[in-house]
C-alpha cells in the first residue's frame, strides 16, 4: 500500500510563494512518476504538473508554466511543488498522486491510483 502525505499549504497574498511537499511511503519511490493536481470549489480536479521517476521529464499545465516548478528528492521519498507569483485563481486543494505501476507516466488524473489527503492553498487579493 502507498501512503502520500502533502504539506506546505496555507494562506498567501497574490504574488507570494509557497512550497508544497508530498512524502511517500510504501514502495520504491524512485521507480514511480508523481503528479500534482488541484481542485477548486465547484470545479473538476485538474492537472498541475508531473515528473518522471528520475526527474528527467517534467510537464506543466499552461496555467502554471513559468510560475510553478516540480522536483523530487528520491533519497527523501518526497516530491515538491514550488509555487511562485501566485494568483487568486490558484486557490484550490492540491493533491499529489502516484500511478499504480512503476515506470509509467501520465498526465490524466484518472490513471493515478494513489492520492494524498490534499492541502489547501488560498491566495488572497
Amino acid at each position: 500500500q502507498v501512503q502520500l502525505v502533502e504539506s506546505g499549504g496555507g494562506l498567501v497574498q497574490a504574488g507570494g510563494s509557497l512550497r508544497l511537499s508530498c512524502a511517500a511511503s510504501g514502495r520504491t519511490f524512485s521507480t514511480y512518476a508523481m503528479g500534482w493536481f488541484r481542485q477548486a470549489p465547484g470545479k473538476e480536479r485538474e492537472f498541475v504538473s508531473a515528473i518522471t521517476w528520475g526527474g528527467v521529464r517534467l510537464n506543466y499545465a499552461d496555467s502554471v508554466k513559468g510560475r510553478f516548478t516540480i522536483s523530487r528528492d528520491n533519497a527523501k521519498n518526497t516530491v515538491y511543488l514550488q509555487m511562485n507569483s501566485l494568483k487568486v485563481e490558484d486557490t484550490a486543494v492540491y493533491y499529489c498522486a502516484a500511478p499504480e505501476s512503476s515506470y509509467s507516466y501520465y498526465l490524466d488524473s484518472r490513471l493515478y491510483r494513489y492520492w494524498g489527503q490534499g492541502t489547501q492553498v488560498t491566495v488572497s487579493s
